[in-house]
């Protein structure tokens, strides 16, 4: 459809305003990867039980909201994979991505590009140009689809 854009700009400002509410709110930084990996290793526990809370509530949105949107608005389409295989080994090589990184787009592109900060730059740079390689590497010159 013609105005598909509007979609990812309104992703966008959602994403903007809810990483500039996280960092006004609770003075950190939004990066998601880095709420995850702090729940499954202690450290956001050991902080606190309220901060363990609220994180995992936040999680929860991340997942609920687009879930609740897809069954009021129907599943959008996309011209990802229709392998759930694939789906999986991506999501695993991006989580794996993340902790080498040490975060993720929210933290680094998101919130790092707004902060005008170099190592946001850098690991941004980094990312989109290995997400390019990968498909052509994956889709175009390997045919996965």
């Amino acid at each position: 459809m013609q105005a598909d854009w509007i979609w990812g700009l309104a992703g966008g400002l959602m994403i903007g305003i809810a990483a500039a509410a996280y960092l006004l709110l609770n003075g950190r930084i939004l990066g998601a990867s880095g709420i995850l990996g702090g729940l499954a290793d202690g450290s956001e526990w050991r902080a606190g039980a309220g901060a363990a809370v609220e994180n995992i509530a936040f999680l929860a949105g991340l997942v609920l909201v687009p879930g609740g949107l897809w069954y009021f608005l129907g599943r959008p389409e996309t011209h990802l994979t229709s392998s759930p295989a694939i789906l999986a080994a991506a999501g695993l090589l991006v989580g794996v991505g993340t902790r080498l990184a040490n975060g993720c787009t929210s933290g680094h592109g998101v919130c790092g590009l707004s902060r005008l900060s170099f190592r946001g730059f850098v690991a941004t740079v980094f990312y989109l140009v290995g997400g390019g390689v990968s498909v052509v590497l994956f889709r175009h010159l390997l045919g996965v689809s």
